[in-house]
């Protein structure tokens, strides 16, 4: 069988995989390495140092300074695409004809350079974004950074457009599939789950003395939404709540801090936010906003006990049949009077495993899109 070569461009350095967009990054490419793909990576550094880990699973792995700053942001392009237009990135794509993956819209700013013409590009999609900046622009306090996520959900709405020369577009969630299928109609457009970091369940059967709520706190969108639990659904007679993610805003702890049964853990490690979700009695998720698939949902329920979710959280997943849903403070409020009375089993463990290897095994999506690679 011929070697098969793969570019893939991302948005970020996907290594430590500790936040959603970055987790289906790594993980797709380790389930690739797996399979034999030769991968070489090109990736934005901003944030983030080189890791080392991803040459062990790479052919090779390319650094590109991202250009930020106000200069960058005065353009019709899009904020997060203009300030990822590296010169040596083209120049590296152009060294060879191997097919490319580019990691999100951010990535996209080459789609349609003549130069790749008649190349094999495959777009995979985490968020409609202009939708998900429109959501953070509603979603943000600070007055300089809405109007910036307005303009950005304005920009990326005319720059989709872009898409139109992708050879297939890889969709997260089934309401994105419809979406993107109806404007390009044309084009190619698959449903391919999220990639993650779980092989199989690790739930541990019995009971826990906590709820947690987790995700990358300095996004609007995830502090917005543990806002609401604090203020409106955690009453003083309830179990503890555990709030856990990176970089929560100091306003959002303070208000955390004056109550006595809910507890902040700053910027948790790998394996302490793996023991937060196992030890977990309940797993709350609250979102506003239905873009994408919510990977922490997905590594929720392959190592957690019940789920608690809103309806927008698992809107296009087919994963509201393993949550308990609840869409007001009230609904929220009966649910964890009554999940917190019930043992998790392993009754509901086999239920859980038997449903989420169906649509979201590593190993399955894996298959499929090397499929993909082999016709291309």
């Amino acid at each position: 069988m011929t070697k098969i070569n793969l570019h893939i461009v991302s948005f970020d350095i996907p290594f430590p995989a500790n936040y959603g967009g970055v987790i289906d990054v790594f993980y797709k490419i380790r389930a690739l390495h797996r399979a034999g793909i030769s991968i070489q990576l090109h990736c934005f550094e901003y944030d983030r140092k080189p890791a080392p880990e991803l040459e062990k699973l790479c052919t090779s792995v390319h650094y590109y300074h991202r250009e930020t700053g106000f200069l960058t942001n005065v353009s019709l392009r899009p904020y997060i695409v203009s300030s990822r237009r590296s010169p040596d990135l083209i120049n590296n794509l152009l060294k060879d004809q191997n097919p490319i993956l580019f990691e999100g819209l951010h990535t996209c700013g080459f789609m349609a350079d003549e130069r790749l013409k008649g190349r094999f590009m495959i777009y995979r999609e985490s968020n409609i974004e202009h939708h998900y900046y429109y959501h953070l622009f509603k979603a943000e306090k600070n007055l300089g950074k809405k109007i910036f996520f307005l303009a950005e959900s304005i920009r990326l709405r005319y720059f989709q457009h872009i898409l139109s020369n992708a050879s297939l577009m890889l969709t997260v969630s089934k309401d994105d599939t419809q979406y993107l299928a109806s404007v390009f109609p044309q084009n190619h457009v698959l449903y391919l789950p999220s990639f993650h970091n779980n092989d199989e369940v690790s739930i541990k059967p019995g009971r826990g003395t906590y709820a947690l709520y987790q995700g990358k706190l300095s996004v609007p969108e995830n502090s917005v939404a543990a806002e609401f639990l604090i203020n409106e659904v955690w009453e003083d007679s309830f179990p503890e709540l555990v709030i856990a993610g990176l970089n929560s805003p100091a306003w959002l702890t303070r208000l955390g801090a004056e109550r006595t049964n809910i507890r902040f853990v700053h910027n948790p490690s790998d394996d302490q936010m793996l023991s937060l979700i196992q030890e977990a009695h309940v797993n709350i998720m609250v979102t506003f906003q239905p873009t994408g698939l919510k990977l922490k949902l997905l590594n929720a329920l392959f190592c957690g006990r019940f789920c608690l979710v809103n309806p927008q959280m698992v809107v296009g997943t087919s994963l509201d049949g393993l949550c308990h849903l609840a869409s007001n403070p009230i609904g929220f409020k009966e649910k964890i009077s009554f999940l917190f009375n019930q043992d998790f089993d392993e009754a509901h463990i086999h239920h859980r495993a038997f449903a989420l290897m169906k649509h979201y095994s590593n190993q399955n999506n894996c298959k499929l899109l090397v499929e993909i690679l082999t016709l291309c």
